[in-house]
C-alpha cells in the first residue's frame, strides 16, 4: 500500500471521527455509534484510524447514524479521490479485459509524450493480435475474471493507431527477457519479434532493449508507463497503480533514466531482436 494511500485514507477516518464527535444530538461513543449501525465496536475503530478502507455504503451509513447526511457526497469524493490511485484488478476485470484496454485508450488520446519499461513481456502498444490474445487468456486465467479476449484485442489495437500520430513520441525500454519470454507459442512470438523489428523504424518509436550482458544501476523491476512526465501507470498482480504526486513521479522519472543508460539503441537493437528471434529457429 503507498503511502499516499494510507495517508488519504487516514484522512477520511478523521473526517469521520470528526462526524461522529459532532453528532447534532450529542457527541457519540464508538460504542454508541457501533450500536447504531449493528457493527462490532472495532469496525467504528479501524475506520477512523485509517485501518480499514470504508465503501461507499459504509460513508452512506455513518453519515446517516451521526445525523449529517448531507455528508455523504463530501465524504464519497475523499473516498474516490483515493480509492481511483489503487484500482485493483478484481474490480477492475468484472466485466473482462475490454474495459481496462478502454481506460487506457482514453489516457493515450490525452497524453503526448509516453516512457515505458518493460522486464517481461512486449509493450501492448507494440503487440501482434496473436500476442495479445495469448497475454490477455494468460491473465484471464489467473485473475479468474470473464473472457471477452476477442473485444480486449480489438481495443489495444486500436490503441496501437496512436504510433501513427506525428504529435506523439514513445520513448520505450524493454528488457531482453521480453523478448525471449515464450508466454505464447514460438511461431506467435518470432512473428511479434518481427513486428518489433518494424517499430524500431517508426519516427515516433524510440525503442531501447537492455541486453542481459548490460551492467545495471539499478535491478530491472517492476514495469511502468509514464505519461507525460505527470502519470505513472504500475501494474502489479493485484492492482493497477494510477501516480500523480509530484515526488512519486520524479522518482520514476530518475528509474526510467537510469534504465535508459543501460540500454541499446538503432542497429544495435535490432541485433538483440534479431538474435532472440533466431535463437526460435523458426523460419
Amino acid at each position: 500500500m503507498t503511502t499516499d494511500y494510507q495517508q488519504a485514507r487516514e484522512a477520511l477516518g478523521i473526517r469521520l471521527r470528526e462526524l461522529r464527535m459532532s453528532a447534532p444530538d450529542g457527541r457519540l461513543t464508538g460504542t454508541e455509534l457501533a450500536r447504531r449501525l449493528g457493527w462490532p465496536q472495532p469496525r467504528v475503530s479501524k475506520l477512523e484510524n485509517g485501518k480499514q478502507t470504508a465503501a461507499p455504503e459504509d460513508l452512506r451509513a455513518w453519515a446517516d447514524a451521526t445525523g449529517r447526511p448531507d455528508a455523504y457526497d463530501e465524504l464519497l469524493a475523499r473516498l474516490r479521490g483515493f480509492e481511483s490511485h489503487i484500482r485493483s484488478w478484481r474490480r477492475q476485470l468484472a466485466s473482462g479485459h475490454k474495459a481496462v484496454q478502454d481506460t487506457h485508450l482514453s489516457a493515450h488520446t490525452d497524453a503526448s509524450v509516453f516512457r515505458g519499461w518493460e522486464s517481461s513481456m512486449i509493450f501492448g502498444i507494440l503487440q501482434t493480435p496473436d500476442y495479445a490474445r495469448s497475454i490477455f487468456t494468460r491473465y484471464a486465467d489467473l485473475q479468474q475474471s470473464p473472457r471477452d479476449t476477442e473485444e480486449a484485442v480489438r481495443s489495444r489495437m486500436q490503441r496501437q493507431q496512436a504510433l501513427y500520430d506525428p504529435v506523439k513520441r514513445f520513448h520505450l525500454i524493454l528488457w531482453e527477457a521480453a523478448l525471449r519470454a515464450l508466454v505464447c507459442p514460438p511461431s506467435v512470438l518470432a512473428a511479434q519479434l518481427d513486428r518489433l523489428s518494424g517499430a524500431v523504424g517508426l519516427d515516433t518509436v524510440e525503442l531501447g532493449i537492455i541486453p542481459f550482458r548490460a551492467s545495471l544501476k539499478i535491478p530491472p523491476a517492476t514495469a511502468f508507463w509514464i505519461y507525460d512526465d505527470e502519470r505513472v501507470i504500475v501494474e502489479t498482480w493485484h492492482s493497477e497503480l494510477w501516480i500523480e504526486d509530484d515526488a512519486s513521479v520524479s522518482t520514476y522519472l530518475r528509474t526510467w533514466n537510469t534504465l535508459r543508460e543501460s540500454a541499446a539503441y538503432g542497429a544495435d537493437a535490432h541485433r538483440i531482436i534479431s538474435a532472440a528471434r533466431q535463437a526460435l529457429n523458426i523460419t
